[in-house]
């Protein structure tokens, strides 16, 4: 098996990348002598851009040097951009919410200098309440989330088309401390 899997699309400023035809077109003649059954394994690819973490702002932050999003999500939910600096697009729901930007920070509730989605990055102006996608969020974002700082896990839901299906139920607070005895 080729490791890593086929890479998925991040962000609009980056290149998209090759498709598995693409792919498998390249590196056949490369590895074709080797008379070996290649694996590879899809990853990211089919599921990264699958996903987006739904969140919503808490409050803003103005300090004279920076201007900070807190948003109810926190590093737990999805630890990529802590983790390694993994990219996330951050996308008002709204649209008319993201006409004017900032250059600022996007960060969870946990008390934590690791917990951030972006910095100094141009996002848009969402305020209080407002709600926020936090794009490609498909891969590894559920099965590397934590209960970290005692936070329940959020909801995974999928949806086709109008309808949608709980897949997997919000964390109760008794879930956390489930099989616990004195």
């Amino acid at each position: 098996a080729l490791a890593s899997g086929a890479p998925s699309w991040w962000s609009e400023h980056e290149s998209p990348p090759l498709s598995p035809e693409v792919y498998s077109t390249k590196l056949r003649p490369l590895l074709e002598h080797l008379k070996l059954k290649i694996v590879l394994e899809p990853g990211r690819y089919m599921s990264g851009n699958a996903g987006v973490l739904l969140t919503s702002c808490l409050y803003e932050k103005k300090g004279s040097a920076k201007t900070f999003k807190i948003v109810d999500a926190g590093m737990n939910d999805l630890i990529r951009p802590a983790l390694y600096e993994g990219y996330h697009e951050i996308v008002p729901i709204l649209e008319n919410q993201a006409e004017k930007t900032v250059i600022g920070d996007v960060v969870g509730p946990i008390c934590e200098s690791g917990d951030f989605f972006c910095q100094n990055r141009e996002i848009a102006d969402f305020q209080q309440g407002d709600l926020v996608a936090l794009m490609s969020a498909g891969a590894y974002s559920f099965t590397m989330a934590s209960n970290y700082n005692s936070r329940p896990l959020p909801a995974e839901i999928l949806v086709n088309g109008t309808e949608s299906t709980v897949v997997r139920r919000r964390q109760q607070w008794s879930d956390l401390v489930a099989g616990e005895e004195l």
